[in-house]
């Protein structure tokens, strides 16, 4: 299904993303600590740690909540750190976050609606009057909505009140609200939180689909078996430092990895 994300350009990007010692300080607080990795186009990156260790932090600067306190961010070979969110977000770097940014009081598809009507011609007055570009307008926003709830799966229930949803489906939601902004890079911090096992199989197989779609994925998760299975790659992040990185087979038997987070490597199979 044809949903408008990008696929140009990704034969010949080397990576995507470049993160060049990268450090965020908190008033004497090293929240992440001279850290270098790469996305490359068109991979599921698994980011892991312990609670604490900068994995939040480390998505807040990349995507513009924080301005570093040194190093370098390169999106599609363009410097972008200490730009603002909404403007790395209108290049096509879009993150999720851990609690649910969905509207309650709309319904399923107004919520994924909501991301387009600051592209809409008319402002004010076009909303009042309902001028005939402000209706195909929104015809076209209508459709598009439509078009992503039936890609992640809960078109069944787009006139519901997105607060009345089912919990896992509100995760869903708030995935496909950040497909509508139109990524190539999208960050996802603990998309599967709270999930039943049943639940965490549909986020796996949203992600696997939205990384066939051409949008380039790094997700942050505790759940091991989710990560070990999804990931074609690895970060893992201790105290602010990269302590290793590799493909989920090296992970699970890297001696400082275990001992920092995972335990046993035979619990992730």
């Amino acid at each position: 299904m044809e949903l408008f994300f990008h696929r140009e350009g990704r034969k010949n990007m080397k990576n995507i993303l470049e993160v060049a010692n990268l450090s965020m300080n908190f008033g004497g607080l090293l929240a992440v600590n001279d850290f270098t990795f790469e996305v490359r186009p068109g991979e599921i990156l698994g980011l892991i740690g312990p609670n604490g260790s900068g994995k939040t932090t480390l998505f807040n600067v990349i995507s513009g909540v924080y301005t570093p306190t040194k190093g370098t961010i390169l999106f599609g070979g363009e410097r972008i750190d200490g730009l603002r969110m909404n403007r790395i977000a209108g290049k096509g770097l879009v993150r999720t976050f851990q609690s649910n940014e969905i509207y309650n009081n709309l319904t399923v598809l107004e919520n994924v609606k909501s991301g387009g009507y600051h592209k809409l011609r008319g402002g004010l007055l076009g909303y009042v009057v309902r001028t005939d570009a402000r209706r195909r307008g929104e015809a076209a926003l209508e459709e598009r909505a439509a078009k992503i709830l039936s890609f992640i799966g809960v078109h069944d229930v787009e006139a519901m009140e997105a607060g009345n949803l089912p919990y896992g489906y509100q995760r869903l939601l708030g995935i496909g609200i950040s497909l509508y902004a139109e990524p190539k890079l999208l960050l996802m911090d603990e998309p599967a939180t709270g999930m039943n096992p049943e639940e965490t199989k549909t986020c796996m197989n949203l992600i696997n689909r939205i990384r066939d779609t051409g949008i380039t994925v790094v997700v942050v998760e505790h759940d091991m078996k989710l990560i070990m299975n999804l990931c074609d790659r690895i970060v893992v992040i201790s105290s602010g430092k990269k302590i290793a990185e590799g493909v989920p087979a090296e992970i699970k038997k890297n001696k400082e990895v275990i001992d920092v987070y995972l335990g046993d490597e035979n619990a992730y199979t």
